[in-house]
């Protein structure tokens, strides 16, 4: 009877430490990274570490071979940024972040992005920097598909 209750006792603890370690390692709203900038769970999470957060987007359209993404200083400072593709893949030839203290950075990048993928991890040189606008050179990955969407996160 005492083994039966010892048993019964050691399944349930066990139980409650794999349920709340499983609630722990949810994102908490986070979701794909495809939200709009207002919203909030792209910020801070409950621990203080960032989160990406969305910069703004482009459709390409194929008659011009590069766009501009303004970001402006509402947005804060970042030490990395991240480019991400949807609808149809796009061969990026470089990408050109400029600050707004007037300087800037290309950044080669020359790779083909599927859709619904995304670049390695760019870190910015510097701490963290304002970033005034990011401009990107491209071709579109096949003319036959969608029109790509390009996506910038930063953090």
């Amino acid at each position: 009877m005492i083994k039966n209750m010892a048993v019964r006792i050691a399944i349930a603890l066990f139980l409650t430490v794999t349920f709340s370690q499983l609630s722990f390692a949810q994102n908490r709203g986070f979701g794909n990274g495809f939200g709009s900038r207002d919203d909030h769970s792209y910020g801070r999470n409950d621990n203080g570490y960032r989160r990406w957060e969305y910069l703004g987007e482009s459709n390409v359209d194929g008659r011009f071979d590069h766009d501009r993404i303004e970001v402006g200083r509402n947005e804060g400072r970042f030490r990395a940024i991240q480019i991400r593709v949807s609808n149809a893949p796009i061969h990026f030839q470089r990408v050109v972040v400029h600050y707004e203290n007037g300087t800037s950075e290309v950044l080669q990048i020359r790779n083909r992005i599927p859709a619904g993928g995304q670049t390695r991890v760019i870190d910015l040189r510097g701490y963290q920097r304002a970033i005034d606008s990011v401009e990107f050179f491209y071709s579109r990955g096949s003319w036959f598909s969608a029109r790509p969407k390009v996506l910038l996160f930063g953090r």
